[in-house]
């Protein structure tokens, strides 16, 4: 070491011995190189699930029982527990711009954005159908 405490970079000794060099002589077969590419493609597991088909969701406007002002109810839900709806909430408020929340099984958003809804609801796999008003 130096004076200043600084750890020496010339290379120093080696390693006396290679870990892997008991290996060479056991007869493996060899590894072949596989590369990944590392584009934007979407990883085999997660193109299905956006492809699959999730079911029908109805997307409806309502003034009812809430002073005149306009909400987006989605319900018909199957197979979705209430995290994933939580979740889907949670990207529909930020989208839109907007409160919401999760309700009786289905999510109410303020306003009249079906179109931004239907949207997100396509990208998550679901065959959204506006239904009412």
């Amino acid at each position: 070491m130096s004076k200043r405490g600084k750890l020496e970079t010339d290379g120093g000794d080696g390693l006396g011995q290679n870990p892997f060099g008991a290996l060479s002589g056991l007869d493996l077969p060899q590894g072949q190189a596989t590369q990944t590419p590392q584009s934007d493609s979407v990883s085999p597991a997660k193109q299905q699930s956006k492809s699959k088909n999730r079911g029908r969701v109805d997307i409806k406007r309502s003034t009812a029982g809430r002073g005149g002002k306009t909400v987006t109810l989605i319900s018909g839900f199957t197979g979705i527990g209430l995290p994933e709806k939580d979740k889907l909430a949670k990207k529909m408020r930020n989208v839109c711009g907007c409160g919401g929340t999760v309700k009786d099984g289905q999510i109410e958003i303020q306003g009249d954005k079906r179109e931004q809804i239907a949207a997100i609801l396509i990208d998550a796999g679901f065959r959204p159908v506006m239904a009412g008003g």
